[in-house]
């Protein structure tokens, strides 16, 4: 607590053998296709990720434990996202077990791009399509 009060940084980890020795084997409902065409129910691999920052000094919330529970509170029940993502559904998976939340569908589809082929996103300022 006070090394928190004091600003000094920090990076909570979640242990991911712990984590997966508590949730098992997860998988999740893909309604899209993954980057190799994978579809229907994929089998999570949450231990490629090591053990994934959670919250920082400077983002009190990581985007995985984020998107996990604005999901969960809003009731959505389909995520689509771009297929840059589809694995990093394998932590949110564990995420949603450990922390009890629902475990809504997926659909992954094909990244976006621009006329030089690079993907069209907010964080590069891509403004339409």
């Amino acid at each position: 607590d006070g090394l928190f009060a004091a600003g000094v940084p920090y990076a909570l980890r979640l242990d991911m053998a712990a984590a997966i020795a508590l949730a098992g084997e997860l998988s999740w409902q893909e309604l899209g296709k993954g980057p190799d065409g994978e579809t229907g129910t994929i089998a999570a691999r949450p231990e490629a990720w090591g053990d994934v920052i959670i919250a920082r000094k400077e983002t009190p919330t990581s985007y995985h434990l984020s998107v996990v529970i604005d999901d969960a509170l809003q009731g959505i029940t389909e995520v689509v996202r771009g297929a840059d993502l589809f694995w990093s559904t394998s932590v949110h998976r564990l995420l949603q077990h450990l922390l009890g939340l629902p475990a809504p569908v997926y659909r992954h589809h094909a990244l976006l791009r621009d006329a030089e082929g690079r993907k069209l996103s907010k964080s590069t300022g891509s403004t339409g399509l």
